[in-house]
């Protein structure tokens, strides 16, 4: 019997795929990596029995990088990465050992199905799978085909089953066309954040974000934000007049017309034509028209004018709009909300869709009239060769989906139920009036059949008073005439769903990466989102487009971006040589880097007069151990210390609060030590400022506190203060924080494990003994006679934290309350190990493992 892997994007669809294909009757189990689940089952395959093994990946299963050393961005120079710097693929996240697991369920495999989302990004994943997978899988015999690609655009059982029966092959240079795209982006992208951040980091001292970057699609998106800033910042308002009339058809109605020359902008000659039109008493009607109109039914739905409507009916944000989307596709409720196309294709089975729809209070009338007076073929809109449109699948109840899930689901089930109802009908009747030589005009709107509007109600046409019936020649008393005074208005701030109509107009982005380009240049502090959901830029992200409008304005235009992305679908379609696309695209963006490099006083101009210089920003903290004068503390992002005497610039940790600690100074360098920490239910440690940013010893890294620092004898160093092997994580040293009294506690130097003991103690000091048990360093603790909680009123004790009975009662772990993600390493591994080794890095080499009793003592970490 022969063995068929199965692999689909997320763990939620292979268990939904799984249970289609399987007909409900699999087993499942976890994969060794914790995270996807394997579901097995027998069936047949090409018309032979075989067992499958059904499982997933976690989005995509390598990313791009440079290797190690061009990730410095100190030693590397920045123009080396266009062509120089080699690039590989790395695990886009190692904790998930997706490459082990995956030869692992493949090993002894047949053949491999591919369900990755159909769409390019779906077919580059579908050959990171089978890099990892063909080389264990079993050889073919002879010419037999292994490799077989799925292509299905919903989680229905029609679908899924659908697509098993009709297996095609994975598409290379749609995968090529997002490789290309991702070394572009890299090499361009690092380039420029890495000239610009260190250039301006290196100047100014309240920028507010802690990465100036540039991205071929970012910046462009924000070039649209800038403009139109720009646009009302230049704006002039105009005075301009209007002549108002009312006319009384009957005693007591009145009408308000409208002047057919709208509005002059010269006061006097307003005040003319009012003072002719005042002369006559009546207003003749010259004529009566009437016509039916059509106001069309929406074109079927794709993701781009989801995203709009989301963003300005449903005021969410393109990529939580975006994230909700794709949960509701892979519960298996709408479609595959990845598409550029607005048609449905001919054997689209609509009323299957529309009779899920039936039994739905909100809509259940208009369907079933729908279904039994048939359907309306859609518009016919634009087929891109992708998935069909956004479209419901099954039904669903607001209680299943709740808040923002049902809000999106309802508007995509409306849409879709109005795309095969009927145009909305009105009869337009305009009646033309003269007073004096003046003409008026007004207009009434009555529906006659409301079509789609009932389905999307804010759609239909308003309610208007309803006009006169008149004839041609008919004669009115003119209620009253007169002239309003008004000015021209500016425009406002673009909303998101403007900026989403821009890009999508100057092809910039696809319909995936739209959303996150708009949340890039949101956290970047570029822009900030204001009241509807308006995107006004900020003083850094107007002074960088002006800046590359002065420099370079192709770097800032959509139309190199754009040029480069018809690239790419040249590539896809294999019309164009991958390699040639890369080297032409890097070539020309060299050239523009270097000018870029050369004349970056241009920009460097326009900072002066919005930002402050380094020297000039901050308040003094410590000492500088090369001067002896003060330092200044520079709290905007990325918070920093600067010497302006030395003019040197010492990076510091982020997301916490920074004091001066005790004014105790670095026995190597002689700088004032600081304490950084993440608040009272965090963590905190001294850092000198020198050696965090250039590493006094070879076992240390930059970046590293006094709680990692190897430095023998100083009283702060983790040699000193070090207590045991963290119970989480790997690679972890339990610190005490000598700050932290009378509330001691110790915490992890590399995950946020915080461990409280020995509250209200007087003193706490790390012993220079160990233990017998776990070669955990002692600890020596004094309390107070009137607070002492050891036995027999005794003040004082030394023992093992781990290890003594006395202390059990008195520690208890915790996990750091962080502002954001650590700013290196993040939760460890919930292991439940014992204690293991000692703190010393040049402690003894085979520590004792900890004998049966620690199962027991474990219990109060758990």
């Amino acid at each position: 019997m022969r063995t068929v892997l199965m692999v689909a994007e997320k763990p939620s669809l292979a268990q939904s795929i799984a249970k289609i294909l399987s007909r409900g009757n699999m087993s499942s189990r976890k994969g060794l990596n914790g995270a996807c689940s394997v579901h097995e089952y027998t069936g047949s395959f090409l018309g032979q029995s075989a067992h499958f093994k059904m499982t997933s990946v976690c989005g995509h299963v390598m990313t791009l990088d440079f290797i190690g050393k061009y990730n410095s961005w100190d030693k590397v120079d920045p123009a080396e990465l266009f062509s120089k710097a080699p690039t590989e693929k790395k695990e886009a996240n190692p904790k998930l050992t997706m490459v082990k697991f995956l030869q692992v369920e493949g090993r002894g495999c047949d053949c491999i199905v591919l369900w990755l989302d159909c769409d390019k990004e779906g077919e580059n994943i579908c050959f990171e799978v089978l890099d990892a997978v063909l080389p264990v899988m079993n050889k073919p015999r002879g010419t037999e085909r292994t490799v077989y690609r799925a292509k299905f655009s919903s989680i229905t059982d029609t679908d899924i089953c659908n697509a098993m029966n009709h297996l095609g092959e994975p598409n290379r240079n749609e995968a090529l066309s997002v490789d290309a795209r991702q070394e572009l982006d890299l090499r361009i992208g690092c380039a420029f954040t890495r000239f610009q951040t260190k250039y301006f980091q290196g100047k100014y001292g309240n920028l507010d974000s802690s990465l100036i970057s540039f991205g071929p699609c970012q910046t462009p998106t924000l070039g649209f934000c800038v403009e139109r800033h720009d646009k009302i910042q230049s704006f002039k308002p105009e005075t301009y007049w209007v002549l108002q009339a009312k006319v009384n058809p009957e005693k007591e109605s009145s009408l308000t017309l409208d002047w057919d020359r709208v509005r002059v902008f010269d006061r006097e000659v307003a005040q003319m034509f009012l003072n002719i039109t005042k002369m006559a008493k009546e207003a003749k009607v010259e004529s009566v028209s009437k016509k039916e109109k059509v106001k069309q039914r929406p074109l079927a739905l794709n993701t781009v004018e989801m995203l709009r409507v989301a963003s300005a009916a449903l005021g969410m944000g393109p990529q939580h709009a975006m994230q909700i989307a794709e949960r509701l596709y892979t519960q298996g409720y709408i479609s595959y909300p990845r598409t550029e196309t607005t048609h449905y294709p001919e054997n689209f089975d609509l009323k299957g869709c529309l009779r899920q729809q039936a039994n739905n209070p909100y809509w259940a009338e208009t369907v079933k009239v729908l279904l039994s007076e048939g359907i309306n073929r859609p518009r016919k809109g634009h087929d891109a060769g992708d998935h069909p449109p956004i479209t419901p699948m099954r039904a669903a109840t607001e209680a299943e989906l709740g808040g923002d899930g049902w809000r999106l689901y309802e508007y995509i089930t409306r849409h879709f139920i109005a795309t095969v109802s009927a145009d909305c009908k009105y009869l337009q009747t305009t009646i033309s009036f003269s007073i004096g030589p003046e003409r008026f005009t007004c207009v009434g709107k009555v529906v006659t059949s409301p079509g789609f509007t009932e389905i999307m109600p804010w759609h239909s046409i308003p309610l208007e008073e309803s006009l006169p019936h008149c004839e041609k020649g008919d004669l009115f008393p003119v209620g009253e005439i007169k002239l309003l005074e008004k000015q021209t208005s500016p425009p406002d701030y673009l909303t998101e769903a403007e900026l989403i109509t821009l890009m999508e107009k100057h092809g910039i982005g696809t319909d995936a990466s739209i959303p996150v380009h708009i949340n890039n240049i949101c956290q970047r502090n570029y822009v900030t989102v204001e009241s509807g959901r308006r995107l006004k830029p900020t003083n850094l992200g107007i002074v960088l487009v002006h800046g590359y409008y002065k420099i370079d304005a192709e770097l800032v235009l959509p139309t190199i971006r754009s040029a480069v992305e018809k690239q790419l679908n040249l590539i896809a379609l294999g019309k164009a040589n991958y390699h040639q696309v890369l080297e032409h695209t890097l070539d020309i963006f060299k050239r523009k880097f270097h000018y870029f490099v050369d004349s970056i006083a241009g920009m460097d101009e326009l900072m002066e007069v919005s930002f402050s210089p380094l020297a000039a920003t901050g308040k003094p903290l410590s000492r500088c151990g090369k001067c002896h004068r003060f330092m200044k503390y520079i709290q905007a992002k990325p918070s920093r210390l600067h010497c302006s005497h030395c003019d040197d610039t010492y990076s510091l940790p982020q997301n916490g609060t920074i004091k001066l600690y005790k004014e105790l100074r670095c026995p190597l360098d002689d700088f004032e030590l600081v304490l950084w920490s993440s608040g009272s239910r965090g963590k905190s440690y001294p850092l000198c400022p020198y050696c965090y940013n250039h590493p006094p010893f070879r076992d240390m890294k930059k970046g590293m506190g006094c709680n990692e620092c190897t430095h023998p004898t100083c009283q702060h160093s983790l040699s000193m203060l070090g207590i045991g092997q963290c119970v989480e994580c790997e690679n972890g040293v339990l610190v005490l924080d000598s700050t932290s009294g009378p509330k001691w506690k110790m915490a992890c130097n590399k995950c946020n494990v915080i461990v409280h003991f020995f509250e209200n103690a007087h003193k706490v000091r790390v012993s220079p003994e160990t233990c017998d048990l776990c070669e955990a360093a002692l600890v020596d603790v004094d309390f107070n006679k009137a607070k002492s909680p050891l036995p027999g009123n005794e003040t004082q004790h030394s023992g093992c934290v781990f290890c003594d009975p006395v202390f059990q009662d008195l520690v208890e772990l915790k996990h750091a309350a962080m502002r954001h993600p650590m700013h290196r390493g993040g939760q460890g591994k919930r292991q439940g190990r014992g204690r293991g080794k000692g703190r010393r890095p040049g402690g003894r080499l085979n520590p004792k493992k900890p004998k049966d009793k620690m199962a027991a003592l474990a219990a109060y970490f758990v």
